[in-house]
């Protein structure tokens, strides 16, 4: 029997609740929990270039940034917390964790899911080796998503490059993504200041392929540290476009396109680009090339006036690296890219960036 609203027998009703009363509250509770997520509000696209940089700078970020390329990885094996923690103790406003999968799902820090040239895995795990095409390419080699979590503890870094120094090689192990975050958060609190993070999905297509997407595991974990929002210190970058424009309608956090030749950063396909990142990340190179001679392109411009932050990458400093226009002084460099006003910069060295920038 349906009551009428003034029933006195309405006003009546105990202050204990009654069965009725539970299976509705019951009934309620079970449609919340059935509803999707809510998405995020959707970012304008159509406002002016101006609006959108301002949008794509926080309060906490001085101009340029310095990006810590894999942590400290001029001086320690990259991605490390050993290479993240020096990375912030040289004055590094952000670090790079690069992201992969394990069998089990879990994301580590790595450049590659191919360990074995940063890993001692081939000691490890010798009968481990296999081959496989990755975005096209066939690779041979141990691969994270064969590894569980738990075996991959067993795996010490080494260091990829022959002439940067060995002597840190077994020390360090290999981390995961939410312990990176819970280094940047206690590194800052410490220190008094932000230290953000600038996670790379790699090969998000493979790991789509396999059952291990990366981005949802991605934004758990930054919601789990309440990171997922605009004015986070957070930058999510990736050379594919399609895990971008998909992040886009999930998440607020800034997402940076990488770009690595000069064909890609047309005015047209800036524009393409800012409908869904905040940045580009740009190859050095394509903003001014290595010879003495060399003239700097319209990229910066270009992508300013697309309302795209530029962030350049990879500044280093031995000689197999350094271009010829700088005589061998990288804090030259440093100085060239921050004058033409990149607004971020990516260095395996920090300390060399900082004293580049006078910090």
């Amino acid at each position: 029997m349906i009551l009428p609203s003034r029933s006195p027998r309405l006003r009546a009703l105990p202050s204990r609740p009654s069965a009725w009363r539970i299976l509705c509250a019951l009934a309620l509770a079970g449609a919340c929990r059935a509803l999707p997520p809510v998405p995020p509000a959707p970012i304008a696209t159509d406002r002016p270039a101006a609006d959108r940089l301002a949008t794509a700078r926080i309060a906490t970020d001085p101009s340029p940034i310095i990006i810590a390329h894999r942590g400290a990885s001029g001086h320690r094996p990259e991605h490390t917390l050993e290479a993240y923690a020096l990375a912030i103790a040289m004055g590094a406003d952000y670090i790079e964790p690069d992201l992969v999968a394990t069998k089990d799902g879990i994301l580590i820090a790595r450049h590659e899911n191919e360990i074995g040239s940063t890993t001692n895995a081939a000691e490890q795990f010798p009968a481990r080796r296999t081959r496989k095409v990755i975005d096209g390419d066939t690779i041979s080699g141990w691969f994270t998503e064969d590894f569980t979590l738990a075996e991959l503890r067993t795996v010490r870094a080494n260091e990829r490059l022959s002439f940067r120094s060995h002597a840190f090689d077994g020390r360090f192990g290999v981390p995961t993504f939410e312990e990176v975050l819970a280094l940047a958060d206690s590194a800052g609190r410490r220190r008094g200041r932000v230290v953000g993070v600038y996670p790379e999905i790699k090969h998000p297509t493979h790991f789509a392929s396999i059952g291990l997407p990366l981005e949802p595991r991605l934004l758990r974990a930054l919601r789990a540290q309440g990171l997922d929002r605009r004015d986070a210190p957070v930058f999510i970058q990736s050379f594919e476009a399609a895990p971008l424009r998909a992040l886009r309608q999930q998440t607020r956090v800034r997402l940076v396109m990488l770009l690595s030749a000069r064909a890609q950063a047309s005015p047209d396909s800036l524009a393409a680009i800012a409908r869904f990142a905040d940045a580009v990340g740009v190859n050095s190179r394509m903003i001014v090339g290595a010879d003495i001679a060399a003239v700097p392109s319209s990229v910066i411009r270009d992508a300013h006036a697309a309302g795209l932050l530029v962030h350049v990458w990879t500044l280093r400093s031995e000689p197999t690296f350094l271009g010829a226009r700088y005589r061998g002084d990288p804090l030259k460099e440093v100085r060239e890219f921050a004058a033409l006003g990149v607004d971020g910069i990516f260095g395996d060295s920090p300390d060399v960036v900082v004293r580049g920038l006078a910090r």
